[in-house]
């Protein structure tokens, strides 16, 4: 019997200061920029500060909020965003695409041969379509890594039972990250659930604004910032599973 699968942790980050808090106990990281929409494309600023990432770092693909289906124009920015990644120096990049209720596989092609051999994970776009099963299958013939899923529901607690589906029917064909609501409080138990050993988490902590910014529209009340002791014990519980 093989040996099972190291378990790994994701952060996604969208701040200089998220990439300095993964310096430790992270696995890998996502970077974004507005994390608040769920994640779109990183600045060419953000891009540059991959250089001082001590683990690999993968780039969220995404041109734009809402919903995931890309005009042409739409997937010629998000190539032209791969092809930046790559030279940015990141290891992977996180893509999606969705037509008539599954994935689109034209889209999905092109960012996959864009990447040109760096990792590709498939973003939660999957949580959105009619048959999460059908778009992993899709998913493994494109030549993807790895799927980044709620289980079809707010956070990954609640879909333990599309996840362990997943888990199930991937038998190591790819790799299934549960991701949404992950803490400290919920991965053991949403691990032995499913079997699943990848897990992604914004391990952030709310910090307030200052006033005068609020006030003048430039910021929320709070906001959220990547916490580093909230990494590290998650990592603690990873590790014990």
């Amino acid at each position: 019997m093989p040996a099972p699968e190291r378990p790994t942790l994701e952060v996604c980050v969208d701040t200089v200061a998220g990439i300095t808090a993964c310096s430790q106990h992270v696995d890998r990281i996502e970077l974004c920029s507005a994390l608040a929409l769920g994640g779109l494309t990183p600045s060419p600023g953000l891009f540059a500060a991959v250089a001082t990432s001590p683990v690999p770092v993968h780039a969220m693909i995404r041109p734009r909020g809402g919903g995931f289906t890309y005009d042409a124009a739409e997937q010629d920015a998000c190539v032209a965003d791969i092809i930046a990644a790559r030279a940015a120096g990141c290891a992977g990049v996180v893509i999606g695409a969705a037509k008539d209720g599954g994935l689109d596989r034209g889209a999905l092609g092109r960012y996959v041969e864009a990447a040109n051999g760096m990792v590709c994970t498939l973003h939660r776009v999957i949580d959105v379509l009619d048959d999460p099963s059908v778009a992993l299958e899709d998913a493994v013939s494109l030549g993807i890594t790895r799927i980044l899923t709620s289980g079809g529901a707010p956070s990954a607690g609640d879909g333990i039972a599309v996840l362990a589906a997943l888990q199930a029917q991937a038998r190591g064909r790819i790799a299934i990250m549960a991701g949404s609501g992950v803490s400290e409080a919920n991965l053991s138990q949403i691990s032995k659930a499913t079997g699943i050993r990848h897990f992604h988490s914004s391990c952030s902590a709310r910090a307030a604004s200052d006033p005068r910014d609020v006030s003048l529209g430039f910021a929320p009340a709070q906001q959220s910032v990547t916490d580093t002791d909230r990494i590290a014990k998650l990592r603690k519980v990873l590790d014990q599973i």
